[in-house]
This record gives structure tokens, C-alpha cells and sequence, in this order.
């Protein structure tokens, strides 16, 4: 009976055992990783990108992400095999870079640096201003980008060429015409983007080189989310918050010093929150220095705007094994594999196809003294 015994505990054990491997090779066993570490750098070389998604998929279109810090530095665990890594600002549809790396269990791959440059898809544009010239930056960081006129903007068949159009402070120079309006709002409607600083509220508000009082003509906004006036002094803001926590972490700061060095700007007095998301604030007054919307729809949607570099390529809503969603840009031919996995066409963030709008209170102004503003700025052309 004693020998019995030992038989029925033995063989239970292995049973036990044998079941134990069966669960194991089910898919419940942990994936073998290794790391992938890098600095992500702008074109040139000349600036890390912090804030930028970094990320690569399994065999079963499980994400692994993470995201660069303020000094462009990642580390990213990541699952064997031969995999795609992808790096990219915004949404992915206008910088985004990838290459093919192979991850092998425990191991850690660094990527050679000449390899982790932000790419540039993005058609870019600038009208020209009076005191503001974005277009240096942009051009500092290794990018290109096309000027074009006031009258340009008036002809839809130009506007929807680019994916990106910065508006200048002074550049709207008391030009007014309402084609030019309807352009902007259905331009930004089929997924272009704006980026408008201080006196150029006047394009998204009214008015004529710049916004004076609320309601005034023009402009596509509606006059019920967002009111400035140029009513601001000459001045320093002292510990601007940057409200945003994703903004912060990117710049490596949560606070900064704006100098104004001109009078007249563009005070923010009244906006729509549900409407506008505020990053930059003052501290003193609790008034918005820097906004963004994808919100903006004019109902008139048409084929997308921009070049063809995007051509084969979907921006999509990608949800995680915890079920929270994440925005990236992927192979068109990778679709169907995601849409089985349950995820859906376009950003996370908006319920439609809409670009993103910024606009800052600030800019890179004539004397040149911009200090931290100036990261602020290298991020809005990156996040656009």
C-alpha cells in the first residue's frame, strides 16, 4: 500500500507538471525581451528631441513603447526577434522615423546615432512676418520649409499642398478675404495643420494685421471659443507654468521666464476649455499663453491635404493590453492586422480627421532673446 502511494504522488506530479507546460506554451509565459537603447536627435543632429514615441510590435501586434526624455535619451524593452522600430513626434503622419533592428533576449542594442535622426514628411510652409521669422528655426534643426504669400492662401490648390502652414507674427498685414478663411478651415478640417503666433491670431479670429477686440470679422474660429486682444505690454512673465505634463517632460522644465519685448501683444482674455487645451500659462493672472485644438471641423471634408510621402501610410488609434489607446503612424499594409486587434482610423484624440492648431502669445522675436521659448517652439514644429 506504501509503494502504491508513492506511485499515485509521483505520477501526479507529473501531471501536474506536464498541465504546467501545456499553460506555459498557450501564451501565458513571459516574452523573452532584450533592450533597445538610443538618443533621438533632429535632423541635423544639432538637437535631442524629448517627448517622442518610441516603440515597436510583437508577433501579435502587442506594443512595447516608451518615450524619449528631454535629452533625446530611450530605453526600450523589447520583444526577440527581428523587429521595426519606429520613432516618431505628434502623430507620427509628419516626423517619424524607422529602421529594421534584431532584439535578442537580454541583450542590449544600441542604435548608432547617425540612424535615430527625425525624419521630415511634412510639406511645410511660412508666410512671411514682420516680427517673427519660424522659419530659422525650423531650417536650424536641418528641415526644410516653403515661403508663400497672403494671396496664396486665398488659392485652395496651393494651401493643400502642404501638410504644415506656420503664420507669422505680422504677417497678415491687414490683408483680409474671406477665400482665404474657408481655405484655412477646410485645409485644417482634412488633417493640415496651423501653427499661429501673437499678431496672427488675426487668421483664426478676425481682424486686420492683428485682433484688437473679440467678435470682429473674419478668421474661422468661432468667435465663442477664443477671444484676444493686443492689448499686452512690454514685459517679462516670470515662472510661466507649463501646464501640460507631457510638454514638461519633453522640455526637461516645468516653468520658464517669457520675455515680451515688444507692447501690444496678443493677450488671450477668453477661450473655450473643452475646446482648447492649455500648455503655457501666466502665473500672475491665470491667463493662457499657449494653446492647442484638434477640435476645429468646417464640414467640409475632401481628400486629404499635403504631399504623397504619406502615401502607404495610416495614421491610426492603437489600444494596449491595458486598454489605453495611443496615437501612431503605420504602414498601410500593417491595417488589417490592427483593425482585427480592434483599432480604429485617425487619432486617439479627436473624433475626426482634424489637424492640430497652436497658437502662442509668444515667438521667437527680433532681438533674439528667447531663452527657453525657443524649445518651446522647437516642439510645436516637431508636434504639429
Amino acid at each position: 500500500m506504501k509503494i502504491k502511494s508513492i506511485l499515485i504522488a509521483f505520477f501526479a506530479v507529473i501531471f501536474l507538471t506536464i498541465s504546467c507546460s501545456k499553460d506555459d506554451s498557450s501564451g501565458t509565459s513571459v516574452q523573452p525581451t532584450g533592450t533597445i537603447t538610443g538618443k533621438l536627435m533632429v535632423k541635423n543632429g544639432t538637437k535631442p528631441v524629448g517627448g517622442a514615441l518610441v516603440f515597436v510590435f510583437d508577433d501579435n501586434n502587442k506594443i512595447y513603447r516608451t518615450i524619449t526624455q528631454a535629452n533625446g535619451d530611450f530605453s526600450l524593452q523589447a520583444p526577440v526577434g527581428q523587429r521595426k522600430l519606429y520613432m516618431q513626434t505628434g502623430d507620427g503622419a509628419n516626423f517619424r522615423t524607422s529602421l529594421q533592428v534584431t532584439v535578442v533576449k537580454d541583450q542590449t542594442l544600441t542604435i548608432d546615432a547617425s540612424l535615430s535622426r527625425l525624419d521630415q514628411v511634412a510639406n511645410m510652409a511660412y508666410v512671411a512676418g514682420s516680427y517673427d521669422e519660424i522659419q530659422d528655426i525650423v531650417t536650424g534643426l536641418g528641415y526644410t520649409i516653403t515661403q508663400i504669400s497672403n494671396a496664396d492662401l486665398a488659392d485652395y490648390s496651393k494651401v493643400s499642398q502642404y501638410d504644415i502652414i506656420f503664420l507669422n507674427c505680422g504677417a497678415k498685414q491687414g490683408y483680409t478675404n474671406p477665400v482665404m478663411d474657408t481655405n484655412l478651415a477646410n485645409f485644417v478640417t482634412n488633417g493640415g495643420s496651423l501653427y499661429a503666433s501673437d499678431w496672427a491670431v488675426a487668421y483664426l479670429t478676425g481682424g486686420g494685421s492683428n485682433s484688437s477686440s473679440c467678435g470682429l470679422a473674419g478668421g474661422f474660429i468661432p468667435d465663442d471659443k477664443l477671444c484676444s486682444k493686443n492689448t499686452g505690454s512690454s514685459m517679462t512673465i516670470m515662472g510661466a507654468q507649463v501646464a501640460d505634463t507631457n510638454l514638461a517632460s519633453a522640455l526637461g522644465f516645468s516653468s520658464l521666464d517669457i520675455q515680451y519685448d515688444l507692447g501690444s501683444w496678443q493677450r488671450i482674455f477668453s477661450y473655450e476649455p473643452t475646446y482648447w487645451d492649455v500648455l503655457v500659462s501666466d502665473p500672475a493672472t491665470n491667463q493662457p499663453l499657449m494653446i492647442k485644438t484638434n477640435m476645429f471641423n468646417s464640414g467640409t471634408v475632401s481628400s486629404p491635404v499635403g504631399g504623397d510621402d504619406n502615401d502607404g501610410w495610416v495614421t491610426i488609434c492603437h489600444t494596449d493590453e491595458s486598454g489605453n489607446p495611443v496615437t501612431i503612424t503605420i504602414e498601410e499594409s500593417a491595417w488589417a492586422a490592427h483593425e482585427a486587434h480592434g483599432d480604429s482610423i485617425g487619432a486617439c484624440s479627436s473624433t475626426n480627421n482634424s489637424g492640430t492648431i497652436y497658437y502662442t502669445t509668444f515667438h521667437n522675436h527680433a532681438s533674439g532673446n528667447i531663452g527657453n521659448s525657443g524649445l518651446i517652439l522647437e516642439y510645436v514644429i516637431l508636434n504639429l
